[in-house]
């Protein structure tokens, strides 16, 4: 095991209980955890886009998609599916992540696009068949945890794919902003991953996806 990966795997020991607590917690805790995160990933972005037009429209962006994490966290409820919705997309985007790594890494093969060399189609169908087997564990186990919980349909599956699919563009869209800049990461934040848009670059494109379709009544 290689010392990046190590840091990799010891961080997200650390981050992913303390980022799930937050999230539970809720109110105070949780909305100040989703401020700092919105500042730091602000200045991370604002280093990384050297066009202002882009910098200003990527503002924009984020001041949007964290305006959609804390209304789905927050204020979309009903018999507690907000947080039901809340951490589907982030075990679909995590294991999306994971998957993308795992299979890359292990089957290689074919490159993805130009745009970020590590990519691979492997990797690209890794992070939909993880994403479905972690994703359909957590709805199956979900009735334990919130109450009056309504099992989804089998839309739901095709959601699934369809956030795998819109987290693995944001990663994309991230890789060529660095790629642009000349940067490896968007910061040295998180030992391993880099900054904290390396970390959430799919998450702030899922959660507003996920947003319009609970507000238009899709989910």
């Amino acid at each position: 095991m290689n010392n990046e990966l190590t840091k990799r795997i010891l961080s997200s020991f650390v981050l992913i209980p303390i980022s799930f607590y937050l999230i539970l917690e809720g109110k105070f805790l949780f909305n100040t955890f989703l401020i700092l995160i919105f500042l730091i990933s602000t200045k991370e972005w604002f280093k990384l886009s050297r066009v202002k037009f882009l910098s200003l429209t990527g503002f924009l962006f984020l001041i949007f998609s964290f305006f959609t994490i804390y209304q789905i966290r927050n204020l979309v409820s009903l018999n507690n599916e907000n947080l039901f919705y809340f951490f589907l997309v982030l075990v679909i985007c995590i294991s999306t992540d994971i998957g993308g790594y795992l299979f890359g890494n292990i089957f290689k093969g074919s490159k993805l696009t130009t745009i970020s060399p590590k990519k691979t189609v492997s990797g690209l169908f890794g992070a939909f068949i993880l994403s479905l087997i972690l994703t359909s564990i957590y709805i199956a186990y979900s009735e334990n945890f919130f109450i009056n919980f309504k099992e989804p349909g089998d839309e739901i599956y095709f959601m699934i794919i369809f956030i795998s699919a819109v987290s693995q563009i944001g990663d994309i869209l991230i890789s060529f902003f660095k790629r642009s800049s000349n940067k490896k990461d968007t910061g040295n934040l998180i030992p391993g991953h880099g900054g904290i848009l390396d970390r959430i670059d799919g998450m702030i494109f899922s959660f507003p996806i996920t947003y319009i379709l609970i507000t238009n009544n899709f989910l």
